[in-house]
C-alpha cells in the first residue's frame, strides 16, 4: 500500500496512507471526524472515471495511518497534507474537505498558500469555528463537544454506532436507513486511534480558521445541508461563504452531514460542474 513519512516519533516513522486512482488534473480529498479516505470512494470512484487523477489519505491517527501520541493538531494536519501534495507533485489541484477535512483544507491554505491549488470545495465543513464563544454566538456550546470526549472515553465503539444516525439524518422522519453505511461509518471510526480520536475533538470544535478563510484566492464552492445535525450551518457555510470572496454556497434543502453518501449522486454532479468550470 502506497505510504509517506510526515515526520517521527519515538525513533519511527509517522506513515500516511493514501489512494491515488486514475490520471489527470488531481483531486485532493480531505475526510471527516472519525473517518478514513474510504469516506470519499463514490466521489473517487465517479471522478476517476471522468478523467480525473483522486487523491485521498488517511489523516495521521485515522485509517491506516501511523496512530502518533503527538501531532494531533489542525497545523499539523495542514502541514502533513502539504508534505502529501509535495511527495506527490501536484500542481493546479482541486482541493476537497468534508467536516474535520474542511478545516485541514482551510487551514492548508491559510499556512501554504494556493500556489500548487487551482480550486476548493468544503463539503460540511467546520469553518469558520464551531464552538459557541462571546464572537462566535451561533457556534455549539462546549457541554457538546465535553459530551462527544466523555462518550468516546465510556464507549466509543457504542459511541460511533450511536452517532452514525444524526451524522446520516437517519434519525428523521421518512429516512431511508442503510446498515451497511452505518457499518462502514463504525469500522471507518474504530481504525482511528482512541487518543488520536480524542484529540480530533478539540481540533475540530476549537480552531478558529477565520484567518485562514481570508487568504482563499481561488474559486471556493460551499455545499452544505440545511438540516446537518453535526455541523449546523448556521455558524459554518453561511458564515465561511461570506468570509471567502467570490465564493458559491450550495444548500441541500433537509440535507444531513454526510451528504457525499446520503446524496452522492448529487454531490458528484455539483463536483464536476465545478471542477469543469
Amino acid at each position: 500500500m502506497p505510504y509517506i513519512s510526515v515526520g517521527k516519533e519515538n525513533s519511527g516513522d509517522i506513515q500516511l496512507y493514501y489512494k491515488d486512482w486514475g490520471s489527470g488534473q488531481p483531486v485532493v480529498f480531505s475526510h471527516g471526524w472519525p473517518l478514513s479516505a474510504d469516506a470519499w470512494d463514490d466521489q473517487m470512484y465517479f471522478l476517476a472515471s471522468n478523467g480525473y487523477r483522486c487523491i485521498a489519505h488517511d489523516r495521521r491517527g485515522h485509517g491506516r495511518s501511523s496512530q502518533p501520541w503527538g501531532g494531533n493538531d489542525m497545523d499539523t494536519y495542514a502541514d502533513d497534507l502539504a508534505k502529501l501534495v509535495e511527495a506527490l507533485d501536484l500542481k493546479d489541484a482541486i482541493h476537497v474537505g468534508h467536516s474535520t477535512g474542511g478545516g485541514e483544507v482551510t487551514r492548508y491554505i491559510g499556512r501554504h498558500g494556493t500556489k500548487r491549488v487551482a480550486k476548493a470545495v468544503l463539503i460540511g465543513a467546520i469553518p469558520p469555528l464551531m464552538l459557541k464563544t462571546e464572537a462566535n454566538p451561533g457556534g455549539l456550546p462546549m457541554e457538546v463537544f465535553d459530551g462527544i470526549r466523555a462518550g468516546v472515553l465510556a464507549d466509543r465503539s457504542q459511541f460511533f454506532k450511536d452517532l452514525s444516525l444524526p451524522f446520516y439524518g437517519y434519525n428523521r422522519p421518512g429516512a431511508k436507513e442503510s446498515q451497511g453505511v452505518r457499518d462502514s461509518f463504525w469500522l471507518q471510526g474504530m481504525m482511528a486511534g482512541h487518543k488520536n480520536a480524542h484529540d480530533c475533538i478539540k481540533v475540530f470544535s476549537e480552531t478558529d480558521h477565520t484567518e485562514d478563510l481570508k487568504k482563499f484566492d481561488v474559486p471556493t464552492l460551499f455545499i452544505h445541508g440545511d438540516d446537518d445535525q453535526i455541523v449546523p450551518i448556521g455558524a459554518a457555510a453561511l458564515l465561511a461563504s461570506k468570509i471567502v470572496k467570490n465564493s458559491t454556497l450550495k444548500i441541500y434543502p433537509g440535507g444531513a452531514h454526510g451528504l457525499t453518501v446520503t446524496q452522492k449522486n448529487e454531490v458528484n454532479a455539483d463536483l464536476l460542474a465545478f471542477l469543469k468550470e
